[in-house]
This record gives C-alpha cells, sequence and structure tokens, in this order.
C-alpha cells in the first residue's frame, strides 16, 4: 500500500517503477540508472510483467527487472518451498480447529524489490500513525521525482549546498558501530507543500492498459527450472510517458543519448516517480530531509543507512544472498546482533526487515499487535508480555509463526473493511486501529465506510 506501489481494484493490475539495474546500491556505481513503469497481472497459471515506454530491453536489464518482480512476489525456489510447508501445515490446523482463512492464505507476504526500500520502510512503520507512514512513502517518491528531474529549486539549493556527516569506519560485514538510538524528538514538524501531487506523475494503469490494446507488443516467455508461475515479459512502445513529461519541463537528469543506447525513449525517465535509491539519500542535508518529507527524527537515520550503503559498510547483496538458501534460527540471531547496531534499528524493525529476508519464526510486535490479541484472543497484553502471548498463541505453527499471526490479522482486517484487494488507494489510510474495534462498540462515525 506504500508508494511508489499502486494496485488497481478494477483492472486487478499492480504497478511501480523498477530501476533497469540496482548499481545505486554498488559503491563503485558513477551514475543512476533509469527507472521504467512496469505493470504485473495474473493470467492462468503465469504472471504478465509489462515494461512501458522502450522499444527493445536488453538481456541484462530484462534479467534485473525479472529479480525485482521475483523478490517482490517471493517467487525463488526457497521462498516456494516455504509457502508449500505453511500451506500444508495450515490446511491441517485449519480442519482440526476449523478456520478455513487460514488455509486460504497462499504463504507469501509482499515486500519491496529491493532490501534498501524494505529497510526504509520498516523505519517509517515505527512511533507513528499508520496515515503518516503512507504519506511519508509518498514524500519520499516525490523527493525521488524532483531530484531526477531537477525541477525544484528548493532542492538543487539544498543538495548543493549539503553537508554529509562521516559516520565511523567499520567492516564490511560488521555493518556499522553500535550507535545510540536517542529519544524521539516530540517537535511537530510540518512538511511543506509539493507542488504535484504523486498521483500526477504516474500514468494511470487503467489508461494503459487501454491504450495498450492499440499497440504491437513484443512478448518474450522466461523459462524457470522451478516450481513457480511462468513470466511473461512484455515491452510496450509507449508515448505516454512523453506526453506527461512536457508538462514538467524537459531536463531530464539524464542524457537522451545515453537513454537511446539503452533501447529507451528519449525523455522516459523524466515522468518516473520511484523510491529514492541509497546514492539519492546519502548526499541531503538531515534537516531539509526532515522538513520536506515531514521524517523527523528518521531522517538523519535514514541518511546514515543510506551513506553506510554506499560506502560499502553494510553490503546488502551479500546479506541477501546468504540467506537465499533458507533461514536458520542462528543466522536470524547473527544478522539480528548486526541489524542492532544500525541506527534506529529497534527490535520490531529488526524483526520486520528480517521478515522480509525470509525469517518467520519472530513475530514483530508493536501496540497493533496488543490490540489484535486483545480483540481476538482476549489477551490482556502489554508491551512487556506481548513475545510470551504470541509465541503461546502461533508456537505451533513453527517455524512460520509470523505468516500464522498475518493470515489471522488479514482474515479480521477483511472483516472490518471488505476484501482489501478491492479496497480503492485512497482509502487505505482508514486501516488504523480505532477503526478497528469490536462489534458493538463505539464506532467512529467520520470514518464509517459504506
Amino acid at each position: 500500500m506504500m508508494s511508489p506501489n499502486h494496485w488497481d481494484p478494477l483492472s486487478r493490475t499492480f504497478s511501480r517503477p523498477l530501476r533497469l539495474s540496482l548499481s545505486d546500491s554498488d559503491p563503485q556505481a558513477s551514475a543512476p540508472t533509469t527507472s521504467l513503469l512496469v505493470s504485473i497481472s495474473h493470467l492462468p497459471r503465469s504472471l504478465s510483467v509489462r515494461v512501458y515506454g522502450t522499444r527493445r530491453l536488453p538481456p541484462k536489464h530484462r534479467e534485473s527487472l525479472v529479480a525485482q518482480v521475483v523478490r517482490m512476489l517471493r517467487l525463488s525456489e526457497t521462498d516456494e518451498r516455504n509457502a508449500r510447508e505453511f500451506r500444508k501445515m495450515a490446511e491441517a490446523a485449519a480442519t482440526k480447529e476449523n478456520c478455513s482463512w487460514l488455509a486460504d492464505f497462499g504463504g507469501r507476504v509482499f515486500r519491496s524489490p529491493t532490501l534498501f526500500e524494505d529497510m526504509v520502510k520498516c523505519i517509517l512503520l515505527c512511533n507513528c500513525h499508520w496515515p503518516r507512514t503512507l504519506s511519508m512513502a509518498r514524500a519520499l517518491c516525490e523527493l525521488q521525482f524532483e531530484l531526477q528531474c531537477k525541477s525544484s529549486g528548493v532542492f538543487v539549493a539544498q543538495a548543493a549546498n549539503a553537508t554529509v556527516k562521516n559516520v565511523s569506519n567499520g567492516t564490511a560485514h560488521n555493518f556499522i558501530p553500535n550507535t545510540p538510538a536517542g529519544e524521539e524528538s516530540k517537535r511537530n514538524i510540518r512538511a511543506s507543500k509539493v507542488s504535484k501531487k504523486l498521483g500526477s506523475k504516474f500514468v494511470e494503469t487503467k489508461t494503459l492498459l487501454e491504450a495498450d490494446a492499440k499497440l504491437n507488443t513484443d512478448s518474450v516467455h522466461i523459462g524457470r527450472e522451478i516450481s513457480m508461475p511462468s513470466l511473461s515479459l512484455e515491452r510496450v512502445e509507449d508515448d505516454s510517458c512523453e506526453r506527461c513529461s512536457s508538462r514538467h519541463g524537459s531536463d531530464s537528469g539524464a542524457p537522451d543519448s545515453l537513454q537511446s543506447q539503452n533501447g529507451i525513449q528519449p525523455g522516459v525517465s523524466k515522468m518516473i516517480c520511484n523510491f529514492p535509491s541509497p546514492r539519492e539519500l546519502a548526499n541531503l542535508d538531515e534537516s531539509f530531509l526532515a522538513k520536506r518529507c515531514n521524517l523527523g527524527y528518521r531522517a538523519i537515520r535514514i541518511i546514515k543507512l543510506a551513506q553506510s550503503i554506499v560506502e560499502g559498510r553494510i553490503p546488502l547483496r551479500e546479506v541477501e544472498e546468504s540467506c537465499a538458501n533458507g533461514a536458520s534460527s542462528s543466522w536470524y540471531n547473527k544478522l539480528a546482533d548486526q541489524f542492532r547496531k544500525i541506527d534506529g534499528f529497534g527490535p520490531f524493525t529488526c524483526a520486520n526487515v528480517l521478515m522480509c529476508m525470509g525469517f518467520y519464526h519472530i513475530i514483530p510486535t508493536d501496540s497493533e499487535t496488543v490490540r489484535h490479541l486483545k480483540q481476538v484472543h482476549a489477551k490482556k497484553s502489554t508491551i512487556q508480555t506481548v513475545h510470551r502471548d504470541v509465541e503461546e498463541i502461533y508456537g505451533k505453527y513453527a517455524p512460520f509463526q509470523f505468516l500464522a499471526y498475518w493470515a489471522e490479522l488479514w482474515h479480521f482486517y477483511e472483516k472490518r473493511f471488505g476484501k482489501l484487494s478491492e479496497m480503492p488507494p485512497s482509502d487505505y489510510k482508514l486501516i488504523t486501529a480505532s477503526n478497528m474495534r469490536i462489534e458493538g462498540g463505539r464506532k467512529n462515525k467520520k470514518t464509517k465506510r459504506c
């Protein structure tokens, strides 16, 4: 639900920008990479992945895009094995406990195309209400758009004078030295107004799909020797991005000649509003980022994280590859110890990030977990006792405790709000604890839905 992700409930299509390569996280990278709009739809026994705004897609870019889709939807061999084992366990439990919704859950939890985006979004989840989390993610994507187009005078001035506070050096596999997390500032930093809404910067998925019917597309089937839906990658020659770019200026932030060499239509990158990469955030000024995106104390933590990745002190690729063949509890403990040394990574953030990496035996707990256990399981949980309580309830699903918890949580969300896949994006902000009261409780008339 967080930007730049977009789910269209009418066409049942997911879309977002993806980078043609992930070299922005590489310390040796000298220039940012181009992003293209990608849509994913579910066909019978396969997924259709469409890439908009390019005449040709070189093999290395195709492989990069497919790898990002595989990561988002958890389609690797390890993910398939975990999902299959969980479904088997869930079907047995559903029959025994008469909870069909548990067996209905497929055992896959969506995540971002990169670990860095997951890490930042987990930081955005901490100590704030869900509507603000959505707002901060949207603001970061708007900032990335301004950086790419160089259309914001404020951004250019701030970026030109940005001061980077170097953090202490650390070994590559020990991440960074332990840094006190610090207390949350109570200042209410008001976000600066943005000149254009994010929605106006994206090409509407429905419009793209309608226009696509009139275009000649080149389809390539990608075979993968694993038990997963096949992927059909299509390149759509589309001028919609160019039409929109004319409304936002002509500076693309990348030479047209470079884009042409990659088979990308000149001007396409001007309109892609993506989540910022580590390199795009590493040199920003803390106070500017905090005010521009209403991040508050999170700004310095995100900047330090980006700097550590760009400087090679947090080797994200190596960390993920180490988990490719499975997620053991011993490796979880080692990674958790290292993640806790990152400024701002407490138990909740660490558990969320590691869940995104495939560790499901630890449930990230916060006030939402406490509320859920009180309303659904009549547990008088507190922040101090919630770890013990979740283990008592979900321990029987080891090593997939989180998947069972998430399936149950999702079930009760849908009892309250209806089918979430049919919810318009404008209503995402309504999914809050105040709107999750049990039947018969006092309801919030202001946010009551028909």
